[in-house]
C-alpha cells in the first residue's frame, strides 16, 4: 500500500542498495539513453525498430503485400526495358515471353510472408529461365534479392541460399557452356571476370538478409523480455495488493469477530459492556475501511501521493489497544535506540507484528503475547511470542499470513522464522536489514 510511495533506490531483487541490473531498455525515459553514442547501431538498440526490420505484426502478417509487390513490379518492368536499350547488340530483345517471366518473378513474391520458400524458389526459377533465354541483365535480380531476403529473415536460410545458388550456377552454366545452344544466336562465352560481380551480388544479398535476420531475432528476444518483465511487474503488484488487503482485513475482521461475539453474549446481561464491544467494532471497521480505501486509491491513481503516512512501528500502541479490545494482552519491549528507519522497512515491521498478533487472536488459546523490537546497527529484529496452544487450526495461522510475512521480509533482504516452541507456544522471529545510506536507499517493499 503506502510503501509504494517510499523513496527507493536501485539494486537487484531482494537486496538493498547497489547499482541497478536492469537491461538498458528497461530503464525507460530519456535519461536511460542520454549517454548513448549516436549512430545506427545505437539507434536500433535504443529506439523502436523500423517496420521492415520487425516484419509484419498482427493482422498485417496474414495479408498479401500487394502495394510493395506492385511497386516492385513496376520498377522491374520499367528498369528492364531501360536496361535492354543498352544491350541490344549482346542480348535478346524483350518480348512477350520475357515480360511474362519478369511478371512471374515478381508476382510470386506476393507469397513471401506466408510461404517464403515458395516465393524465393519461384523468383529464382523465373530469373534463371530469363537469363538462360538470353534476355538483358537488369532488375530481375532485385526480385531474387527480395525473395531471398524474406526467406532468410523468416528462418529458411538453407532454402534461400539454395535458391540464390541455383541462379548463380544457372548463369554460370549458360554463360560458359550452353551459350551455343541458347539465344541469341551469335552469343559468345562471357568473361570469367564477370562472375566476380555475380558472386559479389550473391554475397551482398545473403549478408544483408542474415544481418536483418539477426537483428530481428534480437528485437524479438528483447520484446519477449519486456513482455515478461511487464507480466512480472503486474504479478508482483497483484500479490502486493492481495498481501496488503489480507493484512488490513484479517486483523480488523478478527477484532470485529471477537467483539461481535462479546456483544452478543452480553447484550441482555450487560448492555453497557455490549455497547463497548459495538463501539470497538465501529472503530475497527472504520479503520479497515480507511486502509482499504487507500489501497483502492492507489489502484485508481498510481503515482499520486498517499492521503495518510504509511504505518510504522510508532503505531505499535494502537495495535496493542486493538489486541486488548479483542481480549489479548500484549506487552511490548524495546532493545537499543531507534534511529532513522526507512518507510519500507518500518511498514514491513509493522505489518509483520500486526499479522503475528492477528494469528494469536485467531489461532491461539493464549490471551497474552509479547513483542520485542530490537534496533541494532543496520537491522531491526522482531520477536513475537504467545504461550499457546493452538485452538483447532494450525498454530501460527492458515498459511497466507505467514507467506505474506516471509514475502515482506524477503523483499527487503531479510529473514523470518515461525514455528512452535518446545513448551507449546508459538514464536515469530524476523530480522530486517537497513541500508547503510539511510531511507533514501531503501528498496520498495512489495
Amino acid at each position: 500500500m503506502e510503501e509504494q510511495r517510499a523513496q527507493t533506490g536501485g539494486g537487484p531483487p531482494g537486496r538493498q542498495g547497489g547499482p541497478s541490473r536492469r537491461p538498458p531498455w528497461a530503464r525507460g525515459g530519456p535519461g536511460g539513453r542520454k549517454n548513448a553514442s549516436p549512430g545506427p547501431w545505437n539507434l536500433w538498440n535504443d529506439a523502436e525498430p523500423p517496420r521492415w526490420l520487425t516484419g509484419p505484426q498482427g493482422r498485417s502478417a496474414g495479408r498479401l503485400p500487394w502495394m510493395s509487390t506492385i511497386l516492385l513490379g513496376v520498377f522491374v518492368m520499367a528498369g528492364s526495358a531501360f536496361a535492354a536499350r543498352g544491350q541490344l547488340d549482346d542480348r535478346a530483345p524483350l518480348d512477350l515471353f520475357a515480360r511474362l517471366l519478369l511478371l512471374a518473378a515478381v508476382a510470386v513474391l506476393l507469397l513471401r510472408h506466408r510461404h517464403p520458400v515458395v516465393a524465393v524458389f519461384g523468383a529464382s526459377a523465373a530469373a534463371t529461365v530469363y537469363l538462360g533465354a538470353g534476355y538483358p541483365y537488369g532488375p530481375v535480380f532485385l526480385a531474387v534479392a527480395v525473395g531471398c531476403f524474406s526467406a532468410v529473415v523468416a528462418g529458411h536460410r538453407r532454402a534461400a541460399w539454395s535458391a540464390v545458388a541455383m541462379v548463380w550456377v544457372g548463369h554460370l552454366v549458360v554463360a560458359h557452356w550452353l551459350y551455343r545452344r541458347l539465344p541469341p544466336d551469335d552469343d559468345s562465352a562471357q568473361p570469367w571476370g564477370q562472375e566476380l560481380g555475380v558472386a559479389a551480388w550473391v554475397v551482398a544479398i545473403i549478408a544483408a538478409a542474415e544481418f536483418v535476420r539477426v537483428r530481428r531475432e534480437q528485437w524479438a528476444a528483447q520484446r519477449a523480455e519486456r513482455e515478461r518483465a511487464e507480466k512480472r511487474r503486474a504479478d508482483e503488484e497483484r500479490l502486493r495488493m492481495a498481501r496488503e488487503l489480507h493484512d488490513v482485513l484479517a486483523h480488523s475482521i478478527s477484532v470485529i469477530n471477537v467483539q461481535a461475539g462479546v456483544g452478543l453474549a452480553l447484550l441482555d446481561t450487560d448492555p453497557e459492556q455490549a455497547r463497548t464491544a459495538l463501539t470497538t467494532i465501529k472503530d475497527a471497521s472504520k479503520e479497515a475501511l480507511g486502509e482499504v480505501r487507500q489501497v483502492l486509491d492507489t489502484l485508481r491513481a498510481p503515482g499520486d501521493a498517499p492521503r495518510a503516512p504509511a504505518p510504522g512501528l510508532d503505531r505499535l500502541p494502537e495495535l496493542v489497544e486493538q489486541a486488548a479490545s479483542a481480549g489479548l494482552t500484549v506487552t511490548v519491549g524495546t532493545d537499543g535506540v531507534r534511529g532513522a528507519v526507512p518507510p519500507g522497512a518500518d511498514l514491513a515491521a509493522f505489518r509483520i507484528v500486526q499479522e503475528a498478533l492477528t494469528n494469536v487472536v485467531r489461532h491461539s488459546g493464549s490471551r497474552t503475547a509479547e513483542v520485542r523490537v530490537g534496533y541494532g546497527p543496520g537491522r531491526i529484529a522482531l520477536r513475537i511470542d504467545d504461550e499457546g496452544p493452538a485452538t483447532g487450526t494450525e498454530a501460527g495461522g492458515s498459511g497466507n499470513g505467514l507467506a505474506g510475512m516471509r514475502e515482506r521480509a524477503a523483499a527487503l533482504g531479510g529473514t523470518i522464522e515461525a514455528g512452535t516452541r518446545p513448551d507449546g507456544g508459538f514464536r515469530v522471529r524476523a530480522e530486517l536489514p537497513l541500508p547503510a545510506g539511510g531511507p533514501e536507499h531503501q528498496k520498495e517493499t512489495p
